[in-house]
């Protein structure tokens, strides 16, 4: 018996859209295999979690030791989320500019022009800083109606927490930027993990004796625990603490140096294996 003409393929559309499990797990291994090649993806699932726990947890120790520690202080929480928003978004202003590039597949087009890639870095960096203010300014100028919290009274010393925490933001930025290079945008969610790594670690929002003694000498390497101390000086002492600026000059000095090596260092490993064409998970 003859099929009549289109019978088949009739039959096959049926088919098609019928549910089939077949096609569900086809399309699951697919990320499976994309999940489980990638460890930055595998790290970011139970990274989350951890660090909320961290952060959470020591805010928890502290207050319980330190119950009248808000009424002391009311603004230094909003302070410390104003000031940790600087490095946040630092980070992700240097990043994301190296990322919407990637995104573009327009690296390539960029090295084959004139620029050098130390201007690039420049680039990026002052990117990061026009982004920061323009992200930081509306919440810092909505503290004062909303919470009678003026960041600004803070004076001078304001000045030096935010180029110290902007110089951090950058040093993370070029960091995840070279990775990212180098391992490709399946990478990308270090935008996010580095700088949140630091945070349970920079005593945003208490001091750094919280941490277990065996904890606080790696708090001390990071740049933005001497920010934050000398944030809580400022607010609870009057007290400028020249000595936590030097130090933390000092570590953004080395850090930013390391991390713009490693950077153009990828890059020169990039040009070298053909990564600058070939970007991709």
């Amino acid at each position: 018996m003859t099929r009549p003409p289109g019978h088949g393929a009739a039959e096959g559309a049926a088919h098609a859209i019928g549910f089939s499990w077949q096609r569900v797990s086809a399309l699951m291994l697919r990320h499976l295999y994309i999940l489980m090649r990638s460890w930055p993806r595998v790290l970011d699932l139970a990274y989350w979690p951890t660090v909320q726990m961290l952060l959470w947890g020591f805010i928890t120790v502290f207050f319980q030791q330190h119950s009248s520690w808000v009424a002391e202080a009311a603004g230094v929480l909003i302070s410390a989320v104003l000031l940790w928003d600087v490095l946040f978004r630092a980070n992700l202003g240097l990043s994301l500019s190296f990322l919407e590039e990637m995104w573009a597949r327009n690296l390539g087009q960029l090295f084959v022009s004139p620029m050098r890639p130390s201007e690039l870095v420049a680039a990026m960096s002052l990117l990061s800083l026009i982004r920061t203010l323009i992200s930081v300014s509306p919440a810092a100028v909505l503290a004062l109606p909303l919470f009678d919290v003026w960041v600004f009274s803070l004076g001078p010393p304001l000045a030096a927490f935010f180029a110290n925490l902007l110089v951090l933001g950058w040093t993370v930025g070029l960091v995840v930027s070279a990775l990212v290079l180098r391992l490709g945008l399946g990478a990308e969610n270090l935008a996010w993990v580095l700088i949140f790594a630091i945070a349970p670690l920079s005593g945003i929002y208490y001091p750094i004796e919280t941490l277990p003694a065996w904890l606080q000498p790696v708090s001390w390497a990071l740049p933005s625990a001497y920010v934050f101390e000398g944030m809580r000086a400022v607010l609870f002492d009057d007290t400028f603490r020249w000595d936590l600026l030097a130090g933390a000059l000092a570590l953004n000095a080395v850090y930013f140096a390391a991390a713009v090596a490693f950077f153009l260092r990828m890059i020169h490993v990039a040009r070298e294996r053909g990564l600058l064409l070939q970007q991709g998970e």
